[in-house]
């Protein structure tokens, strides 16, 4: 299957949701407002589409030259294993100012060994406040 990305400033929350319920990531997708702030917000979201339809997503804050929050990465379960996290994350990384901006996410506990397999790099200096809700 051909799978298009791109960079889109306007994702839709209905998508957003759509691909969060299909992807098994923990996101509060019951709180639609919550969401729409959520995508207001990010300065860089890239998406993967396949025949027009959204099958995953990197949602990122970042300053385009030194850091960059990789806030959310999603893809469809029934797309999985196609190369499209992969994609998005090198992507990401590109579009936030490449080897010259550190690119942090947080993996969820059952996505670890996805980021194993694609050999990123793994940080033990990490400190943070979790959210309550």
């Amino acid at each position: 299957m051909n799978t298009i990305y791109a960079r889109e400033d306007d994702l839709g929350a209905d998508e957003y949701i759509d691909v969060v319920a299909k992807s098994g990531l923990n996101r509060p997708i019951g709180d639609r407002p919550r969401i729409e702030r959520m995508l207001k917000q990010a300065n860089l979201i890239l998406t993967a589409r396949q025949d027009g339809r959204l099958v995953g997503f990197a949602r990122s804050l970042t300053d385009f030259c030194f850091c960059c929050y990789l806030s959310d990465l999603a893809v469809d379960s029934a797309c999985q294993g196609q190369g499209i996290g992969k994609r998005l994350i090198e992507m990401t990384r590109t579009e936030a100012g490449g080897a010259n901006t550190t690119t942090l996410l947080l993996s969820a506990p059952t996505a670890m060994t996805f980021y194993e397999g694609i050999r990123m790099p793994k940080a033990d200096n990490c400190f943070l406040y979790r959210r309550q809700q």
